[in-house]
């Protein structure tokens, strides 16, 4: 067998040197930019007093969640830390760097996440601010300067994390990134389940108590849940999205990097995948700058305006780019493109073809941003239609709502695979250079990330805008009508911005998926030779993968309903202890007396960090009990049925949530008897079912399938060793893997004993309606 050529053999040339200067000079351009940003949102004027205060009540809340979490994720941090440190590598340099680089991928998701919480709190009350003066321009623009801010910390620490570690470690970076890409994603999914547990069981509990039962609006100040689904906006939203598309965009760069140097070798293969997001941080600052509403255009228009611009830039010049920096013929990569050794030959010319594969990856985040936003806008018709179901009841809201789901789920799977299905063919027979190709599809996608970022953040900003104008009372007339169309905006970006995360996400985990496979090849061509048992079981219709894709499908299902169940119980304590208040405390209803809003903060704080646990385990656990007790063949079935039930999963769950959250909107404007009405009842209750759907279970699926895949490529190579050889000891590997497997069914069983209601009802809780 030829043994494919080791990244470890490959060397930064003086020119290659040159170019990962330049791009760490991008990456500390595109975070001074972030401060410029930044800067310009903070000059500008925090409104009323009581705007202030408000907005100070939501800014504490925030922060000290995520104090706490941080707190309690420190501890898994160094179990991974100490893990990372055991398990194989080619040397200890090469672990100690691994393990180091896992510390700063968490530390960066970490810190993106607080940076966005933390300026979009500050954010909210100067949009409402800009509103009350009648100035929709303004308030635009410091809700999208705030995303872009979080946007541009978010490709800057990105591009610098990967820079400096190719830089020092060149042909082991690869290697070396697998930890910060795992420090990234094994954070990020912790903060969007943790927030996404926070954020709906605060908004699920407001409005099943306050709209439903009380029948006061949204962001009434006399609902005790009004501050911490404020809170919720910023943690889950802010922080959670922000989290997670940074570990996309690392996550993303890690496969391109391991996939370009098996590929391409020393031709590119460790540069050109820093190239393309360097191109994606500049074209960032620009569509940026232009997002700007003209007079006679919605937000919502301007907005898309400049995502196509900037996504246009970028695809032009990372065409430039692949045709300056890479090779135009295939001859020398023969020996490194091969398959599992079987020489492949193609006459391609790798440089149009990269190109070719940029522009994809930009084209699928244009396509999947308009397809989202026909299936969840409030001027679409399947929207509308889901909106018009509420005339006959709250079922056939969610009814409706359940159907779009599952239809939009299809055709986005459907296009994310005729993607994949194109970059395959661009590989001309070459199942490396192919998934190499989706790695940079990836990255092509991942140049639109800034903006990206921005538009997801500004749904939040002008959310809790609108909440704090409510609550302080301080804004109506022409101030109200903007904080109400830029909500909408912002509903609508968040939801077009969780279809883009999906189709990142999915694009990162078919990379990784490849880079897993590249570890078995490595392993395979440098110490086993041919092993026809194992290659055999990568097989589809080999019982071991379709076991493994029959189990990593499940893992998803378990996962969704874990998230779910989770924001049930949650909810379950806020309706108890809100009803409460409004029982207890009769003066709350005419205003002589305020709620106790930190208790309520308080129990979603508790409550969602004591849920985060058994996801997270499951996520690192289950692939470690698939691979060591069903072997290598297997695990990459259970990641393949991972990969393909966690797409259809995810958009079928922020999808029909979206539109449910948009019905009711077009309602709350008026629609079908508006506010107060029996169909605006029962659109709040699709939306209550919505929120864990989207803002929980659906965004969180993005990073496990992500954090699975890591886990997998990490374990891969001891797997193998256990498996096959003279060190197999089929008594280790079957240990490790019952072990794995206790861990989940402990975690799984403990959740499961939590009472569906905290603890149940406390004694007197009725419903308000029945008093």
């Amino acid at each position: 067998m030829t043994p494919v050529r080791a990244a470890s053999d490959i060397s930064l040339s003086t020119a290659d040197t040159s170019i990962v200067v330049v791009v760490l000079a991008i990456s500390v351009l595109a975070l001074a930019m972030g401060f410029v940003f930044r800067r310009q949102v903070l000059v500008t004027s925090t409104g009323t007093q009581s705007m202030q205060e408000i907005g100070a009540a939501v800014q504490e809340g925030a922060s000290a969640y995520l104090g706490r979490q941080f707190k309690t994720l420190g501890v898994f941090a160094v179990v991974a830390f100490l893990l990372l440190l055991v398990l194989p590598a080619d040397d200890m340099t090469i672990r100690v760097g691994r393990s180091v680089a896992f510390l700063f991928g968490a530390a960066f998701s970490a810190s993106i996440g607080y940076l966005g919480m933390n300026l979009a709190t500050a954010a909210n009350m100067r949009v409402a601010e800009a509103a009350r003066h009648g100035d929709r321009d303004a308030g635009m623009r410091i809700a999208f300067r705030t995303g872009g801010t979080v946007g541009m910390a978010t490709v800057g620490l990105g591009l610098l994390g990967a820079a400096l570690v190719v830089l020092v470690y060149q042909g082991d970076a690869p290697k070396v990134l697998e930890g910060f890409g795992f420090g990234a994603a094994l954070l990020a999914m912790f903060m969007r389940v943790g927030g996404g547990i926070f954020t709906k069981a605060a908004d699920v509990g407001a409005d099943l108590v306050g709209k439903v039962e009380a029948g006061i609006p949204e962001d009434d100040p006399r609902n005790a849940a009004t501050i911490a689904d404020n809170v919720g906006d910023n943690v889950g939203d802010c922080a959670g999205m922000a989290a997670d598309l940074f570990e996309s965009y690392a996550v993303t760069l890690v496969a391109a990097l391991i996939l370009g140097t098996a590929a391409l070798g020393a031709n590119g293969g460790l540069t050109f995948p820093l190239i393309i997001p360097a191109i994606g941080a500049l074209t960032a600052i620009l569509g940026v700058f232009i997002t700007k509403a003209r007079a006679d255009e919605s937000g919502l228009s301007a907005i898309n305006r400049g995502f196509y611009l900037s996504a246009g830039v970028a695809a032009v010049a990372s065409v430039v780019a692949a045709l300056v920096f890479l090779p135009r013929s295939a001859d020398g990569l023969r020996d490194q493109i091969s398959i599992l050794g079987d020489p492949v030959v193609v006459d391609l010319n790798p440089a149009v073809r990269s190109a070719a594969a940029v522009v994809v990856g930009i084209v699928l985040a244009a396509f999947i941003l308009w397809l989202t936003g026909h299936f969840t806008g409030t001027e679409s018709k399947p929207t509308k239609d889901v909106a018009r179901t509420s005339l006959t009841g709250p079922a056939t809201v969610v009814l409706s709502g359940i159907g779009l789901g599952l239809e939009s789920a299809v055709y986005t799977a459907v296009t994310i695979a005729a993607a994949v299905f194109l970059l395959f063919t661009l590989g001309g027979g070459s199942l490396i250079l192919s998934l190499f190709f989706v790695a940079l599809a990836g990255c092509g996608l991942l140049t639109t990330v800034g903006v990206i970022v921005a538009m997801d953040t500004f749904g939040p900003v002008s959310d809790n805008a609108q909440g704090i104008a409510e609550m302080s009372g301080d804004v109506d007339g022409e101030g109200a009508q903007i904080l109400t169309e830029l909500d909408a905006v912002g509903n609508t970006t968040k939801a077009i911005t969780k279809g883009i995360a999906i189709a990142t996400a999915v694009l990162a985990a078919t990379a990784l998926f490849g880079s897993y496979f590249d570890a078995i090849q490595q392993t395979i061509g440098t110490a086993l030779g041919e092993n026809g048992d194992l290659l055999q079981s990568f097989l589809v219709f080999d019982p071991r993968a379709l076991v493994g894709v029959l189990i990593g499908g499940a893992v998803v299902f378990l996962f969704s309903g874990l998230a779910i169940n989770a924001v049930t119980r949650a909810a379950g304590a806020i309706v108890f202890e809100v009803r409460r208040q409004f029982r207890e405390r009769p003066g709350i209803m005419d205003y002589t007396e305020k709620p106790d809003y930190a208790r309520v903060v308080d129990i979603c704080t508790k409550d969602s960090l004591r849920e985060l646990a058994t996801p997270g385990l499951l996520a690192v656990f289950a692939p470690i009990a698939v691979g060591f007790g069903l072997g290598v063949g297997a695990l990459a079935g259970y990641l393949a049925g991972a990969i393909g039930t966690g797409v259809l999963m995810a958009v079928f769950l922020a999808n029909s949530g979206g539109s449910w959250d948009n019905a009711k909107k077009i309602v709350e404007d008026g629609a079908h008897g508006g506010k107060g009405s029996d169909a605006h009842a029962a659109t709040v209750i699709g939306d209550t079912i919505g929120d864990p759907f989207k803002d929980t279970a659906g965004p969180a699926i993005n990073p496990l399938i992500k954090v699975m895949n890591l886990v997998a490529l990490l374990i891969a190579p001891a797997i193998v060793g256990l498996t096959y050889g003279d060190g197999a000891n089929d008594m280790v590997r079957w240990l490790i893997a019952i072990v794995a497997a206790l861990v989940i069914v402990a975690a799984v069983t403990v959740s499961k004993r939590r009472d569906i209601a905290i603890g149940g009802a406390p004694k007197g809780a009725e419903v308000l309606s029945d008093r």
